[in-house]
């Protein structure tokens, strides 16, 4: 049975993962450029998504993170049709099993879960956290990497102008440098949350 702290964090995790799926992740130039140029920000390609469910995992534990992403999915695929809600970036209903990011969608449910289980194996400390978190993100790329794969073998994706290496490049290899940066903001997020609330 889940605790009311497991059951907070599903909520919470389930509310940061739908409203980052809307914001662009930024980073700032580097500070020895600030004298010429000033402080910028510049976009890293990717949204907080991905952030959302390492941080669920790193604070709330694996079974809140777990909860979150079954309730993502759910409310993503299910509830869609019924609100016109876009929950996933490109809408959403039972269609999107045939989009080429949802094997990536479905990787956020074992990528939480075991983020959630390392994260809580010692005592928070950063490196834990950052490790934690870069095992989650593996998880997204790997299922994400094998939907692609079987879901361009069999032909049942939507996205039929790209090529499979195209997709791969796109879903995959160009946001990996992003979402580290983003994982490394997770890890520092988490230590100072996890310290905040004594646990």
């Amino acid at each position: 049975m889940l605790a009311p702290f497991e059951l907070l964090w599903a909520l919470i995790g389930l509310v940061l993962t739908i409203v980052a799926t809307w914001m662009e992740a930024f980073t700032v130039n580097p500070p020895w450029a600030w004298g010429q140029t000033g402080l910028e920000l510049m976009s890293l390609g990717v949204s907080f998504q991905v952030g959302a469910v390492l941080l669920t995992g790193c604070v709330g534990g694996k079974n809140a993170a777990a909860l979150s992403q079954i309730a993502y999915l759910v409310l993503g695929l299910a509830l869609f049709r019924m609100f016109e809600f876009p929950v996933f970036t490109q809408g959403g209903g039972l269609s999107y099993v045939r989009e080429p990011s949802f094997g990536y969608l479905l990787g956020f449910l074992p990528a939480g879960w075991l983020c959630g289980y390392l994260a809580f194996q010692d005592p928070p400390k950063l490196e834990n956290l950052t490790v934690s978190s870069l095992c989650g993100l593996g998880v997204i790329h790997a299922c994400g990497l094998v939907y692609l794969t079987f879901a361009s073998l069999l032909g049942w994706l939507s996205t039929v102008s790209a090529t499979y290496w195209e997709l791969v490049m796109n879903y995959s290899v160009l946001p990996f440098p992003g979402h580290l940066v983003v994982v490394c903001a997770v890890s520092v997020l988490s230590l100072a949350l996890r310290q905040l609330l004594f646990y």
